[in-house]
């Protein structure tokens, strides 16, 4: 098919993706501003944010997948327009990822106690368990906040939480420099206070999208009719068999980078706190990637509840156009930037070094990490988690963590070789998924 083929498929995808493009980068801004300012409060701090953000990663992304299978099954129902079950998923789903949030902050209220038993430098750990517990306080606004956020995607609605997001993001920037560093009379937390920061912004979330929901004729009229029904146990089970798998391969993936992060701890301070800045870029050009992903996974399951294959085939193939192009660029931009981007995080000059090479092996792992986002979206616009949650942990803990863990210690390329490991796991990853999205897109 003709390149010019695509441009409307391009614009649509686009159209969607921009506000989720622009809330996830604002989110991701928030973070690398946040690494920013505790590596200028000193490197073991930012080593405390590094370890403390990897292990909370775990938790909070496995309530964000569980609550992302709620898009797909609210994207196949309502462009059947079957308004009876989209309102019946806005109540379950509800339901579910409350209980979810309260499970989570008490499973990590107790790996919290074990934060002293994972190989971290002791100073490390001292500034990480205060700030690690505000973090946890806040999982229940941010998931109750994300329940909503991807209803209203399902629905094709991408541009208030995008509001929301860069809203809330602002009033975490203002109070991180006010905690921080101790400015206006405020007292100076450092570490602590950017995880209060992040708290105080994440508990506005879910009252400003409720408050604009009601607004909304649409969005009120399926709040209305959720009130009026009880919760479905065969509902909340359909929501947990497609967002569990989906939440486990988030998870898979996620837990491959923390456990990255510890082995970066068993190397040293200077080691984990390199990590943590390689690791803010590449998140930062992944979320662009998400964004486009999210769109393709809206997309798709309006058209996988018509059942048109062959729009789904075209959406794949625009979205990883779109993808990988992004996704390159950036590679060559770390490439050449390597030796200053690590500047903006820390001017300790034992840890720029090590930055500045891990940023090389970013560059290579981006196409990959690009390609792999793009199809695992399409697939679960289909509903198909099951099979890439397997595949995931195939990919990164069979094959990923051992190449970490040989690389880093057996053959004794430290730092680099743990991200030679990523670089190994997210390639498999890609592979894995676009066999996976063959067969079921060319035997439909």
């Amino acid at each position: 098919m003709a390149l010019q083929s695509y441009i409307p498929f391009y614009k649509k995808t686009l159209k969607l993706a921009f506000p989720v493009i622009l809330s996830q980068v604002g989110q991701i801004t928030v973070a690398l501003v946040d690494n920013m300012m505790v590596g200028h409060a000193g490197t073991t701090e930012l080593a405390a944010a590094s370890f403390s953000n990897s292990i909370f990663l775990i938790g909070v992304l496995l309530g964000m997948g569980i609550a992302m299978g709620l898009t797909p099954l609210v994207g196949k129902y309502y462009s059947q327009k079957n308004n009876d079950e989209v309102a019946a998923l806005l109540k379950n789903g509800f339901v579910l990822h409350s209980f979810v949030a309260a499970a989570l902050v008490v499973i990590m209220s107790i790996v919290a106690l074990f934060l002293g038993r994972m190989g971290q430098p002791e100073e490390v750990v001292r500034l990480s368990y205060p700030y690690f517990m505000v973090l946890v306080a806040s999982l229940v606004p941010m998931l109750l906040f994300y329940s909503l956020k991807q209803f209203l995607e399902g629905l094709g609605n991408t541009k208030v939480a995008m509001m929301i997001t860069l809203s809330s993001n602002l009033v975490n920037l203002i109070f991180n420099y006010l905690l921080i560093f101790g400015k206006f009379g405020f007292p100076a937390l450092g570490l602590l206070g950017a995880g209060i920061a992040t708290f105080i912004a994440r508990l506005f979330m879910p009252f400003l999208i409720i408050a604009f929901m009601r607004r909304h004729a649409l969005f009120s009229s399926f709040i209305q009719a959720a009130l009026q029904l009880r919760p479905d146990r065969a509902k909340i089970k359909q929501l947990l068999g497609i967002g569990m798998p989906i939440g486990i391969q988030i998870v898979i993936e996620v837990l491959t980078f923390s456990v990255g992060a510890v082995m970066m701890g068993w190397l040293g301070t200077e080691q984990l706190a390199a990590h943590q800045i390689a690791i803010s870029m590449a998140s930062f050009t992944y979320m662009i990637s998400l964004g486009v992903g999210a769109a393709s996974t809206i997309l798709v399951s309006h058209e996988y509840g018509l059942h048109n294959y062959v729009q789904i085939r075209k959406m794949v193939s625009s979205a990883l156009h779109l993808i990988v192009l992004f996704m390159f660029s950036m590679g060559i931009l770390f490439i050449l930037l390597r030796g200053q981007l690590p500047h903006l995080f820390t001017k300790d000059s034992s840890v720029i070094p090590i930055a500045a090479t891990l940023l090389i092996i970013a560059a290579a792992f981006q196409v990959f990490d690009g390609i792999q986002v793009a199809l695992l979206s399409v697939l679960r616009g289909m509903s198909d988690v099951r099979k890439p949650m397997i595949l995931a942990f195939l990919s990164y803990s069979v094959i990923g963590l051992p190449v970490s863990y040989l690389m880093g210690f057996v053959f004794d390329f430290g730092a680099v070789g743990i991200w030679i490991g990523f670089l190994f796991g997210l390639a498999a990853a890609a592979c894995s998924f676009a066999f996976r999205l063959r067969k079921l897109l060319f035997t439909a």
